[in-house]
């Protein structure tokens, strides 16, 4: 279980930016080598960079894994941190990481996951405050808005969902709620959704 959890994280850093695809072949490449905490720091950063090349920012991620996979080995014991405070503290890791890494690795849901995916369709759906990312860090920062999406994704009520949220609203984004081109026609929320192209 703790192996599973270190190739979570690096799983989430490497993802940053980059296509499912390429960050999937990524990890195939690392697990090939033996993906551990003493395999990576043992690896030097030049052989790391051509193992997760060509992620993005890859140059960076060699550096954020290796300063990440010491502190995991000194502070705790070769694991990941339990909390999404301690997670953000890792170089490289954000609070869309550190929700994702809860609940992946540790089976806790402590927030939701906000990427440019969920923020984009939150925005078209005017879900109050969405504009403003108001669930990034803490999952719930507001008191729970008047629109139904608003309070699914706001409410400690409908925490059960909240696992949920992030897959649904990534998956339809990329396939139907485009960034350019949004596939309104196809969408089942075009007769509701305030940004529907009608």
């Amino acid at each position: 279980p703790q192996v599973m959890r270190y190739q979570v994280l690096l799983s989430l850093m490497l993802s940053s930016q980059t296509k499912d695809q390429v960050t999937s072949a990524a990890m195939l490449r690392l697990r090939q080598r033996g993906l551990t905490v003493d395999s990576v720091l043992q690896m030097d950063d030049a052989t790391l960079g051509q193992i997760i090349y060509p992620v993005g920012f890859w140059r960076n991620k060699v550096k954020f894994i290796k300063q990440t996979t010491a502190i995991l080995k000194q502070k705790y014991g070769g694991d990941i941190p339990r909390t999404v405070e301690e997670l953000v503290q890792l170089p490289g890791v954000g609070p869309k990481m550190a929700h994702l890494a809860m609940n992946i690795a540790w089976d806790s849901v402590s927030g939701i996951a906000v990427d440019t995916h969920v923020h984009r369709i939150t925005n078209r759906l005017k879900v109050p405050g969405g504009e403003r990312e108001p669930f990034k860090s803490t999952g719930c920062s507001l008191t729970p808005p008047s629109s139904c999406i608003g309070k699914l994704m706001f409410s400690s009520h409908c925490r059960d969902h909240w696992r949920e949220i992030n897959w649904l609203l990534v998956g339809f984004g990329q396939q139907t709620c485009l960034p350019v081109n949004p596939r309104c026609a196809e969408c089942l929320n075009q007769d509701t959704c305030p940004a529907a192209k009608r």
